[in-house]
């Protein structure tokens, strides 16, 4: 079958819990591992379906959840699909920074303040955006169309953002970490480069922490 007259699916899961998480710190390219709840969150997962082609951010909480879901498949590792880098800000809290004007500001204007020695969010679209043509090209390269993309939750928000169904805003995306996003792309030209045709939550636990 050719395969333009496949559908294109890409499944988007956010990483497992951390103790920033737990914390409700801000975590972007800090290299933190998975906490001990988030081990077993992950380990509870019901089964996703199959896919060609596992991609994974390459900081250790995606790489730990995808090693956890897919113990037996070959995982890519890409720096392009990191959360944002919060620089300065990078494992504190709303407390902590709430009397920061820069951060107040930020929190204002996120698409155009940048955190200090961090990354604006123009630098954090770009980067990802160039992680996912790096994605198609592997798997129209392999004649495959099933990917599962083990990521964060800035990352979904940004790729839901830009290629849900209906046009949506960054913020209008709740992104939990028990929850996995199906985009698939029918039989049409510009697969994964338009809006998809269908999208579909999956929920991986009979319960959610939220």
């Amino acid at each position: 079958m050719d395969l333009m007259d496949e559908h294109l699916v890409v499944t988007l899961l956010r990483h497992g819990l951390t103790k920033q998480n737990e914390k409700h710190q801000y975590l972007g390219w800090t290299d933190a591992s998975l906490s001990e709840k988030g081990i077993q969150q992950v380990g509870s997962y019901q089964l996703l379906s199959k896919a060609d082609l596992y991609i994974s951010s390459d900081l250790k909480r995606c790489v730990e959840t995808a090693e956890i879901l897919f113990p037996d498949k070959e995982i890519l590792s890409y720096s392009l699909f990191r959360e944002m880098n919060f620089g300065d800000w990078e494992e504190r809290t709303y407390e902590e920074l709430k009397n920061n004007d820069v951060y107040q500001n930020w929190l204002q204007q996120p698409f155009t303040i940048c955190p200090p020695n961090g990354e604006c969010f123009h630098q954090f679209t770009a980067r990802v955006d160039e992680g996912w043509k790096q994605l198609l090209l592997q798997l129209f390269q392999k004649g495959k169309t099933k990917a599962i993309l083990i990521t964060h939750g800035g990352v979904i928000r940004y790729l839901l953002s830009r290629f849900s169904p209906k046009e949506t805003n960054f913020w209008d995306w709740r992104v939990p970490h028990e929850t996995a996003f199906e985009l698939c792309w029918m039989k049409q030209k510009g697969r994964g480069e338009s809006r998809c045709t269908l999208l579909r939550e999956v929920i991986l636990t009979g319960k959610q922490n939220g």
